[in-house]
């Protein structure tokens, strides 16, 4: 059975968020579309307590985007974004809510990140997307959303690392691109892992 997995189509992602990915807006049309050609949709949701230790703010005298040790794992630092129970937590009010069957909330322990919507970044818990899928029926994903080069990913080599059959919508993700060829290395990266990269018009 196949799924379709919505990747952080939040508020803070989105123009006028705190951590807005460059066009990003221009994916939720293309994701309400998806939704119906999908049995199972899930989203997954970054979900953070207001002291995150990804955050700037939470590294007195550090710039946004720079690299530090957080807990053994070397982290960029983001801006404050998707704080829980926030205005920019909340899923995007123009993407299509009903036909979600579960929200799977990550980065909720303010000691480690999770890009990844199936673990952090340490590898060190599951959300429990990867076994609810699982119990499904699901051996098939398909993956939307933010940002290309980071939770999207993330989510997906996780996703391929556990024995899902894998496929990025190519024109249904956008990127962050602190580097310009981040989006495209990324990418790379997928195929490396076995993803096999589609677009939304193969699958209408």
């Amino acid at each position: 059975m196949k799924a379709l997995i919505l990747v952080d189509l939040q508020n803070d992602f989105l123009p006028g968020g705190a951590l807005a990915v460059p066009e990003g807006h221009q994916v939720i049309p293309i994701a309400n579309k998806l939704q119906a050609v999908f049995p199972i949709v899930v989203a997954t949701q970054d979900w953070h307590p207001a002291n995150h230790g990804s955050f700037t703010a939470s590294h007195p005298g550090k710039q946004v985007f720079e690299q530090v040790d957080l807990n053994g794992l070397p982290q960029t630092l983001w801006p404050v974004h998707c704080v829980q129970g926030t205005w920019g937590a909340e899923l995007a009010a123009a993407l299509n809510h009903a036909g979600i069957a579960k929200i799977f909330p990550k980065g909720t322990d303010p000691g480690i990140d999770s890009y990844s919507g199936l673990f952090d970044n340490g590898h060190r818990k599951s959300t429990g997307l990867g076994e609810w899928l699982r119990a499904q029926g699901v051996n098939e994903v398909f993956l939307c959303g933010l940002a290309t080069d980071y939770c999207v990913k993330h989510t997906a080599l996780d996703a391929a690392q556990v024995g899902f059959k894998t496929r990025l919508i190519q024109d249904a993700c956008r990127g962050v691109n602190l580097r310009p060829d981040d989006v495209q290395s990324a990418i790379e990266e997928m195929k490396r892992a076995g993803v096999v990269i589609v677009q939304s018009a193969e699958l209408e």
